[in-house]
């Protein structure tokens, strides 16, 4: 499909650097000339209206999520008719670019866009708009403000490519349909990601509730989460394998800078991954080392946020304290536990929801009393080792499958902001494959909210789509 694209016989100069050179029979000329910005407040809803905010726009593709109409608003929102362009003023760069196909009402950080001659169709107008370029161009003029707006004035003044009508339509059709082939693409990605993760959290669980003997017998452990386990390991509370404290609280106004130390914070340890890039300070003595700093092989685990969330801490740094957010969990017997076995085990756990309250209304806290008092199995020393080199090996092949996913997933964004880049500014005359493509119904798509895209449909035969992808990667 991609493969046939050639650029246009004959080109000339647009005149806008960013555009470059354009067809030749292309049109260019203001925004505003072409279409309206419409500005009819709405006050009061009616029946069906579709309630628009920006965070129902997704970036860049236009799809809408959760948009509905039992909500309330102010006399701020917008009313849009079925097929205006919806663009959102507010911090441009993230292309928030839709076109509804129902009547609704939108709030006032969109512009809403209508044709105002009849040359010019709205599809093709959204495509423009969502392009790189253009969204490039409008982003350029809020000159580097916090909270960038784009306004009226300069997206209407902006110089913008018209190709004949026809042509319009065939770069719209054109773009519609591919754009479909690839959200199929990325939804299967999408899907095997979630898969991978599931299949991941399913070893783990496996491996520290029962080993890797499938022919051992077992007995209850009496922890809700881990059911049944070998019956040669032992059942005990965290207390009595690892000694347990939290972090030193920062008190700003004690800090003197007379012995500044980085620290870790809650937000630094994220499950097998401790940042230590950007670390601020506090004031540790050396008094307070061995009380208030981490070691090589130390547990980290997060007190707060997503309680039980853990890394082990491997020497990234000579002397590193951490904040009272966090616990140190620290073997109290050389010998008996691998603290990375049980970095698994505080993995499970967290997933189980063995670290839950049951109080929703509050805000999640893992004390240090309940860390201690929270009971896991333990298999001796060298089954512990077997079981970590077992589990380090499977989450590397698991990891590297769920990299290459969501590497593919980024080329294929690239590569369609690329397209819709190349294909609104003239650089791909798409006539002839537009006119040969087969009719599709586009039918409504259910969202997948882990993922906040279109869940999976049938993949039908993406052979041509697959070998264009293979053009791209190479």
């Amino acid at each position: 499909m991609i493969a046939d694209l050639k650029p246009y016989p004959a080109m000339k100069d647009s005149g806008v650097p960013w555009l470059g050179d354009v067809p030749e029979h292309w049109v260019i000329e203001r925004l505003k000339s072409s279409m309206s910005n419409v500005i009819q407040q709405a006050a009061e809803r009616e029946r069906g209206d579709l309630y628009v905010a920006l965070e129902h726009v997704e970036s860049w593709t236009g799809r809408l999520r959760r948009a509905g109409s039992d909500v309330s608003f102010d006399s701020q929102v917008k009313r849009f008719r079925s097929g205006d362009v919806l663009f959102g003023k507010l911090r441009p760069y993230l292309a928030k670019v839709t076109r509804p196909a129902n009547d609704g009402v939108c709030v006032g950080e969109f512009l809403v866009l209508r044709p105002r001659v009849p040359d010019v169709a709205a599809p093709y107008v959204e495509q423009l708009l969502r392009s790189k370029p253009v969204i490039d161009a409008i982003n350029s003029s809020t000159f580097g403000a916090k909270m960038p707006r784009a306004d009226w004035q300069f997206v209407g003044g902006m110089a913008v490519l018209l190709p004949p009508l026809p042509e319009q339509a065939a770069i719209a059709r054109f773009l519609d349909y591919a754009d479909r082939r690839i959200r199929r693409y990325i939804r299967a990605k999408q899907k095997l990601i979630k898969l991978l993760e599931e299949q991941k959290q399913a070893i783990i669980h496996r491996a520290v509730t029962r080993g890797l003997d499938p022919n051992v017998r077992l007995k209850p452990s009496g922890v809700a989460w881990l059911g049944d386990v070998p019956e040669h390991w032992e059942i005990a509370a965290l207390r009595h394998r690892y000694s347990q404290c939290l972090g030193k609280m920062l008190d700003s106004k004690r800090i003197t800078g007379d012995h500044s130390l980085p620290y870790l914070r809650n937000t630094d340890v994220q499950w097998d991954r401790i940042n230590i890039e950007g670390l601020p300070t506090m004031d540790i003595s050396p008094a307070e080392y061995a009380r208030y700093t981490v070691q090589s092989g130390d547990l980290l685990v997060c007190e707060g946020g997503e309680v039980g969330r853990s890394a082990l801490w491997q020497g990234e740094m000579a002397v590193c304290g951490f904040q009272k957010a966090l616990h140190r969990l620290r073997p109290r017997a050389a010998g008996r536990d691998v603290p990375r076995f049980t970095y698994y085990a505080l993995r499970t756990a967290a997933e189980r929801s063995a670290f839950d309250d049951g109080h929703m209304s509050t805000i999640a806290h893992l004390t240090g009393n309940k860390l201690r008092a929270h009971r896991f199995a333990f298999p001796p020393f060298s089954e512990q080792e077997s079981l970590v080199r077992f589990l380090d090996s499977s989450m590397k092949s698991v990891d590297e499958a769920t990299s290459t996913a969501h590497r593919e997933i980024s080329l294929l964004r690239e590569y369609r902001t690329r397209m819709i880049a190349d294909v609104v500014t003239g650089k791909l005359d798409v006539r002839e494959a537009a006119a040969r493509l087969p009719d599709e119904f586009d039918e409504p798509e259910p969202l997948d909210d882990a993922y906040g895209l279109p869940d999976d449909d049938e993949l039908g035969d993406d052979a041509d789509l697959n070998a264009d992808l293979e053009k791209v990667e190479t």
